[in-house]
């Protein structure tokens, strides 16, 4: 019954914390990219597609912070309530009432894990390959007006006007150089950009123009009016992208393993394939010391209703993800071995946590944070004092 309570309890902020936290870092990027986008000239459709990319990337980040919030703010509610003192007056330990964190954390640690081991490097493959895409031009032609714009490596445009997204045209001048000295120079009234069956092909239909076509072996150039005519333009191939796997995070775990101990690979490669496996084990094994944390951190000093806690247990997160970021690049420029730049920190991590929470469970009266409780409580008068008197200052 008590196992039911608390999984309600955990689950509604956990779920809204990690909402809310996808939700926040997809919108700073999605500005980001539609930017991006409008400069390269492609259509709107593929932010949507680079945003579904980047999930897994932010659940990653996400899941740890919504597991740590949902247990913090779920523990603080049973203690600012009261409830946790009945729960332990009735014979219940801080370790009983763990259980169910536990399982949480370890749930959503395999969760992780299956992210950042195998989703994470696709998904970050294809981000990267709708980027190049984009600059390539291979998703439509990045129509620029008054300016010339490269179609492929030897066809330019350029167009006076343009509407319906770009694909109706107005005023174009098209030139085309050959692989065997020929060129064509076309000027036309209006043209369109047609989708054939092949995707690398797109066709440019130009209405009511002049063609200029010239070869080495012409005496001279050979000039043509038309009212209709079809240009071919041969987008980049999607194969000519990087294979996967030219940056670490785009290898899943048993390649990064592979790439790490393999004798032909050059010690800086394998040295960035270990920091980058080590980075994401140690950051999914992190989760399972959340728990813990977050009870150290929910409870409150006794007549006291203080959010010290979490805003710390949010800084605390962000500082050692960011000190496991620093010990992850120190590993990959082979400067230190990446077992100990990152497993150390993890250990210290482990043991300050450990001493918050046996601390609150098994010393009477403990309290971890009690005395950054005092002192923010002390700072805030005396900030609350300054303002008053400033006031009073000002009103005399």
């Amino acid at each position: 019954m008590v196992d039911r309570y608390l999984a309600r309890l955990i689950a509604v902020p956990l779920a809204a914390t990690l909402v809310i936290a996808a939700m926040l870092l997809l919108l700073d990027k999605m500005l980001r990219l539609f930017d991006f986008v409008a400069q390269e000239g492609g259509p709107v459709s593929v932010v949507w597609r680079m945003l579904a990319s980047l999930i897994p990337e932010y659940l990653s980040l996400g899941i740890p912070i919504g597991l740590m919030l949902g247990i913090l703010l779920a523990f603080r509610r049973l203690a600012t309530t009261s409830e946790l003192d009945v729960m332990q007056a009735v014979g219940m330990s801080y370790g009983r009432l763990l259980r169910v964190p536990f399982y949480y954390a370890g749930a959503l640690a395999l969760v992780n894990l299956a992210i950042v081991g195998f989703v994470q490097p696709y998904a970050r493959y294809a981000y990267e390959g709708l980027r190049y895409e984009l600059r390539s031009g291979a998703l439509g032609a990045s129509i620029k007006v008054g300016e010339f714009t490269k179609l492929g490596k030897k066809m330019t445009l350029r167009v006076e006007r343009s509407r319906d997204g770009g694909r109706e045209l107005s005023g174009l001048f098209v030139m085309a150089q050959g692989d065997d000295g020929k060129s064509l120079a076309v000027t036309a009234e209006h043209g369109r950009f047609m989708a054939t069956d092949d995707p690398d092909t797109i066709i440019l239909r130009l209405r009511n123009g002049s063609l200029v076509h010239n070869a080495p072996g012409f005496a001279a150039p050979r000039v043509l009016t038309f009212v209709n005519h079809d240009l071919p333009i041969d987008l980049p191939r999607e194969e000519k992208f990087r294979l996967r796997g030219g940056r670490d995070g785009e290898m899943t775990i048993p390649e990064l393993v592979r790439s790490g101990h393999t004798p032909g690979n050059e010690k800086l490669e394998r040295a960035r394939s270990r920091a980058e496996y080590h980075f994401r084990l140690v950051e999914v094994a992190t989760m399972l010391l959340l728990p813990m944390l977050a009870v150290a951190l929910a409870v409150p000093p006794k007549r006291s209703s203080s959010a010290l806690g979490v805003f710390l247990s949010i800084v605390m997160i962000v500082t050692y993800h960011k000190v496991n970021e620093y010990a992850e690049a120190l590993g990959s420029l082979g400067k230190i071995d990446p077992l100990i730049a990152l497993w150390v920190p993890f250990a210290l991590f482990a043991a300050l946590i450990w001493w918050m929470y046996h601390t609150l469970a098994h010393k009477p009266g403990g309290q971890p944070i009690g005395a950054l409780e005092r002192s923010a409580e002390k700072a805030w008068k005396w900030v609350l004092s300054r303002f008053s008197s400033d006031r009073k200052a000002k009103a005399a």
